[in-house]
C-alpha cells in the first residue's frame, strides 16, 4: 500500500496540523495536549495524596485493565469521527458480543468458534449501520442511536434477564500477564498503535482526514466515499466486538447492563476530550489515550475516596458537556 501523501487540496491539506491543535486541551507552549497532560497530573497527585491505595502497583495494574476495554471502542471511534461519522452503537454491539459469547461458552462451543463467530457478528453489525448511514442519508447520531436502543434489547432477549458465567473461558485474556503487563492492556494498546499508524501513515487514513474535512471535495479528489464509510463503520463494529470480549475476560461473565450506555458515552467522552473534532477532519490518538486514561483515573479515585457511583455518572457527563463546548468554539475560532 502507498503511503504517498494525497495532493493538498482544502479536505486534505495538513490534515494531522488539524490533529495537534484541536480540541479543548489544545497545544500549550508548543507541547501538543499540554492542557490535557496537565489535568491528568493533577487529579493524579491529588488522588495520591488523598488515598494510600491509590499509587499502589495492584491499584494502577487495576485501573489500566479497566481502561483498556474503553480505550479499544475509543481507537475505532476516533478514526470514525475523523472521517464525520459517528458510531452510538458501539456499547450496545459489545453488550450483545459479550451475551452472544457468554451464551455459547456455556453451552459448550469452543472458544475459538466463539470469539470468530462474536467478531463476524459485530462486524456485521456495524456494517448495517455504515449502510443505512451511507444510502439512506440518516444522520449517523440517529442511525446509531437507534441501533444502540435495539441492541441493548438484543442483548437482554440473548441473556433472558440472567447473569451467564463462563468459568475459566478467555481467563488468559482477562487476568493473564505477559512481562508484567495485562493482556488485556498489551491488546489496547495494540489497537491504539494500529490505529495511529493508520491514521498518520496510510492513504486509508489520509481519506479519514480528508471524507471529515469536506466530504464533497473528497468526492471530487477521486476518493471512494461510500467505500470507506463501510469500512470504517464496518471496523468500528469488529473492535466494537473485541472490546466486548475483552470485558467478558474480565468480567468473567455477561450480565443485563454488562456494557450499553455508560460504556458508550466514557468512549466518546475519551475521544472529544482528546481533541478529535465531533464535526470531523481532526483527530488523534495520543489524545484519545490521555482522554482514557483520565477518565480511568477519576473513576477510580472516586471510588477509593468512596464517592457515590452516581457521581461517576455525573462527571462524565460533565467531562462531556465542557469538552463538546470547548471543542465546539476552538472550531469557530480555528481559521480555515
Amino acid at each position: 500500500m502507498s503511503i504517498t501523501a494525497p495532493p493538498e487540496t482544502p479536505a486534505t491539506k495538513n490534515p494531522t496540523d488539524g490533529a495537534r491543535t484541536a480540541g479543548p486541551f489544545r497545544t500549550l507552549s508548543g507541547v501538543p495536549h499540554a492542557g490535557l497532560i496537565a489535568v491528568l497530573i493533577a487529579v493524579t497527585v491529588f488522588a495520591g495524596v488523598e488515598t494510600d491505595s491509590f499509587a499502589t502497583s495492584t491499584n494502577l495494574v487495576n485501573v489500566l485493565r479497566q481502561v483498556s476495554v474503553v480505550a479499544v471502542l475509543a481507537a475505532g471511534l476516533t478514526l470514525l469521527m475523523t472521517a464525520g461519522g459517528m458510531d452510538f452503537s458501539m456499547g450496545g454491539n459489545a453488550a450483545v458480543t459479550t451475551a452472544v459469547a457468554a451464551q455459547f461458552l456455556a453451552d459448550g462451543r469452543s472458544t475459538a468458534f466463539t470469539v470468530i463467530v462474536s467478531l463476524l457478528l459485530a462486524t456485521a453489525i456495524g456494517l448495517v449501520n455504515g449502510l443505512v448511514v451511507t444510502y439512506t442519508d440518516v444522520a449517523p447520531f440517529v442511525a446509531t442511536l437507534a441501533t444502540a436502543t435495539l441492541l441493548d434489547g438484543v442483548a437482554l432477549l440473548v441473556l433472558d434477564g440472567l447473569s451467564v458465567p463462563i468459568g475459566d473461558h478467555l481467563s488468559a485474556l482477562g487476568g493473564g500477564k505477559t512481562l508484567g503487563l495485562p493482556n488485556l492492556l498489551i491488546v489496547a494498546v495494540l489497537v491504539l498503535l494500529l490505529v495511529g499508524l493508520v491514521m498518520r501513515f496510510t492513504v486509508f487514513g489520509r481519506d479519514a482526514f480528508a471524507i471529515g474535512g469536506n466530504e464533497h471535495v473528497a468526492r471530487l479528489s477521486g476518493i471512494h466515499v461510500d467505500r470507506r464509510k463501510l469500512v470504517l463503520y464496518s471496523l468500528a463494529g469488529a473492535l466494537s466486538g473485541l472490546a466486548g470480549l475483552m470485558l467478558l475476560s474480565r468480567l468473567g461473565a455477561s450480565s443485563p447492563g454488562t456494557g450499553g450506555l455508560q460504556l458508550q458515552l466514557t468512549a466518546v467522552a475519551s475521544v472529544v476530550i482528546g481533541g478529535t473534532m465531533l464535526a470531523g477532519g481532526f483527530g488523534t490518538v495520543v489524545g484519545t489515550c490521555l482522554g482514557v486514561v483520565l477518565l480511568g483515573v477519576v473513576a477510580n479515585a472516586l471510588n477509593l475516596l468512596q464517592v457515590s457511583s452516581y457521581f461517576q455518572q455525573i462527571s462524565v457527563g460533565a467531562v462531556l458537556l465542557v469538552a463538546a463546548i470547548a471543542n465546539q468554539l476552538h472550531k469557530k475560532s480555528s481559521p480555515h
